[in-house]
């Protein structure tokens, strides 16, 4: 969104001025006169967002975040005013995007808003459990315990997810190389060779002639193909995007072997942490459940919370659905029937966030170890059988001659 500069007089005549992001200009003068002001003009700032940022930088790193949180804590913590807090982290932000959204968060507060309600005005950066989560704070009268909580609960989950990327990401590039050296073989290295063994006129071996056939196939229809995958890969994401096609794609992700368990342990992980630091700051539980479905990533573990939220309100356990679904495995579930009757149910959780983040570091080194041999192992299957085919007829004519 852009972001438009103003200039107002209050009741006490005094100027006004500020910036503000909104979808257009008549948005901005409609808030400001929900603020009581006397508008003298409303322009698009020449350093907008949109234009030093552009559209793909319209967005806030989790690291950015992370650090804006525990800054904010750190401030508030020192007695320092929220204005003056929020001036000081708007005027060291070097990302153009979220520098804008500081600024109209500074200007809401300006005229009364609340913290919460500032930072609910910007659901792409501020997502349902930080505003929730600061919305106690500030009911509680501790606001900077709630944002260091938040702050430390943030730089765990991403921790946990670089964890998963990397260990995603060296499987896919060893794959795309192992992909691309095919192609190139086919594509490349045997048209040559068939080339000249059509200068033999001899009937080729099977092994070689299907080989040559692969090849004509793939080098007079390769972009078709790759056109086709584009379309499947948009199809899939369509598809992934309904309740449907969601619940399905991500039931079949936990069910692939090896990768499917290690999403498992990161989704128990994070419905554990997130359930946790919410019950621990206060967040009324079947609102706390509502936020922990829509923040798993996972339309499975998702339908599987609002099961429990439907047990809860009609006055059951969480554990008994959870139990039911086949998700959770008997370990976590008999644990949180323990911290129930306990009341213990945020220490029980704490734990198991704990116990399955080990239980990710070990499967993410499993994983490494296990998919390296593997791959190497069928790329020096399907390049030796080029290779073989490419040379058996040069074979068989020596052994003629």
């Amino acid at each position: 969104m852009p972001t438009f500069k103003y200039v107002a007089k209050d009741q006490n005549a005094s100027s006004v001025t500020g910036k503000m992001i909104a979808d257009n200009q008549s948005a901005v003068i409609e808030e400001l006169r929900k603020r009581k002001l006397t508008i003298i003009s409303v322009s698009e700032a020449k350093d907008s967002t949109a234009r030093a940022a552009g559209f793909l930088f319209q967005r806030v790193k989790s690291e950015d975040l992370v650090i804006f949180t525990r800054q904010l804590a750190t401030m508030v913590e020192a007695g320092i005013p929220i204005l003056q807090c929020l001036e000081a982290l708007q005027e060291q932000m070097s990302q153009p995007y979220f520098k804008g959204v500081i600024m109209a968060i500074r200007d809401d507060i300006q005229v009364g808003s609340s913290l919460s309600a500032a930072f609910a005005k910007h659901p792409k950066v501020f997502d349902p459990l930080f505003v929730n989560m600061v919305k106690v704070g500030e009911t509680g009268g501790v606001l900077s315990t709630i944002l260091n909580r938040v702050a430390t609960y943030m730089e765990k989950s991403l921790k946990l997810r670089e964890k998963v990327k990397s260990a995603m990401i060296y499987p896919a590039v060893v794959i795309f190389m192992a992909m691309a050296i095919t192609t190139l073989l086919l594509v490349k290295v045997v048209p040559t060779f068939a080339a000249i063994y059509d200068s033999f006129g001899r009937e080729l071996p099977p092994m070689t002639q299907a080989l040559i056939t692969v090849s004509n196939i793939l080098k007079t229809q390769i972009l078709f193909y790759i056109g086709g995958l584009i379309i499947l890969v948009f199809l899939l994401a369509r598809w992934h995007r309904t309740e449907k096609g969601g619940l399905f794609l991500d039931s079949l992700t936990l069910k692939i072997p090896i990768i499917g368990e290690l999403l498992r342990k990161v989704a128990i992980s994070r419905f554990s942490r997130t359930l946790a630091t919410l019950s621990q700051s206060g967040v009324p539980i079947l609102e706390s459940l509502d936020i922990v479905g829509k923040s798993s990533g996972n339309k499975l573990i998702e339908k599987v919370v609002e099961n429990v939220k439907n047990n809860v309100r009609e006055g059951e356990s969480i554990a008994t659905p959870l139990v039911k679904s086949g998700v959770f495995p008997p370990m976590v579930t008999r644990m949180i029937s323990v911290g129930e009757k306990a009341g213990q149910l945020e220490k029980m959780l704490t734990k198991i966030a704990e116990f399955y983040d080990d239980q990710v570091d070990t499967a993410v080194a499993g994983l490494t170890s296990i998919i390296e041999p593997v791959i190497i192992g069928v790329l020096g299957v399907v390049v030796g059988f080029i290779v073989i085919a490419l040379f058996l007829p040069i074979l068989q004519i020596t052994q003629i001659l």
